[in-house]
């Protein structure tokens, strides 16, 4: 944290101010958004230093949560801003609000997605990317606007076309999703390692995954699709992660508990289940050791958390 009396404004030095990075930590917003929240849509002002650091109030860090709280709900991050000055009189929260435009919102970012890859126009795909992502955040990016249109193209291979639209935005996606893995770990305490069952999953649903655990204290180690589930003790053991957390989108065979459970014994660290195959396999791991995340961005980071703080129950 930025010592306040090395400001000139002598009126700020008695407010604790924070770097865009502890903001960053704070909130789970990455700095970019931040800084295209303030320049393109004037929601944050924040304090300059001298040399052009911006420094964050208790109160814009309260006014990141609350523009997180619409985003979440689905309201597009350009009319957050009007929301906002309306609402200052008497505070009204996103949960007070009924039916916000959301499928809509997301309806168009898709066929704007969907107009770049049936052109096969790498640059223009880049741009809509950039574009989603300083107005939502990551979890809504990829659970609401980008995975549904991968999967629609996945499964339209019957029409001539639909599978070269499909390794299009499928490389575009993984390279992408790569990348920010890549960038998050810079100095997490804390590690996960996370694996995909064999066959239950494409390597970009692994990524997200990935991307959808991650913050800014926990990093992820994504492990190749097709590793061997017999083998992972030993894996561990070399790696000491944290956790552990399996991975699966499919149904769950009739002998994974049992597979899970012995998996569960001979590791030193705790084991995990997310993905739509750990809701699906819940009631049948009910009293084991492994503990169930769901399928849902925000759930699974959330359980995750509590489970390594030791809040959360098997």
């Amino acid at each position: 944290m930025i010592d306040p009396t090395s400001l000139t404004d002598s009126g700020l030095q008695h407010e604790e101010l924070f770097p865009i990075r502890e903001v960053s930590r704070l909130t789970g917003i990455n700095p970019v958004t931040l800084r295209a929240w303030e320049r393109r849509y004037g929601l944050i002002q924040p304090t300059r230093t001298e040399s052009g650091h911006r420094l964050y109030s208790r109160a814009d860090i309260d006014e990141v949560r609350h523009i997180l709280g619409w985003i979440e709900r689905g309201v597009a991050v350009s009319k957050v801003g009007k929301i906002l000055a309306r609402n200052r009189g008497g505070e009204v929260r996103p949960s007070e609000v009924a039916d916000p435009p959301s499928v809509d919102e997301h309806e168009k970012w898709q066929a704007l997605l969907g107009q770049a890859v049936r052109a096969f126009d790498e640059v223009r795909l880049e741009r809509v990317y950039g574009q989603v992502f300083a107005s939502y955040p990551l979890s809504v990016v990829f659970q609401d606007i980008l995975m549904p249109v991968w999967q629609e193209l996945r499964i339209a291979h019957d029409g001539f076309g639909h599978t070269s639209e499909w390794l299009f935005l499928d490389t575009f996606l993984r390279a992408r999703a790569w990348q920010r893995l890549q960038l998050a770990r810079e100095q997490q305490e804390v590690r996960v390692v996370l694996t995909a069952l064999p066959e239950q999953c494409r390597e970009l649903e692994l990524l997200v995954c990935a991307l959808l655990l991650g913050s800014s204290e926990i990093a992820v180690s994504v492990l190749a699709p097709g590793q061997p589930l017999e083998e992972l003790s030993l894996v561990c053991e070399r790696m000491a992660p944290d956790a552990l957390v399996l991975f699966s989108n499919h149904s769950p065979a009739a002998d994974l508990p049992k597979r899970l459970a012995r998996l569960a014994l001979a590791l030193d660290c705790p084991l995990l289940f997310a993905g739509e195959g750990s809701e699906l396999a819940q009631d049948s791991l009910v009293g084991s050791q492994i503990i169930c995340l769901g399928g849902e961005g925000r759930l699974m980071r959330r359980r995750l958390q509590q489970a390594l703080d030791g809040h959360l129950d098997t």
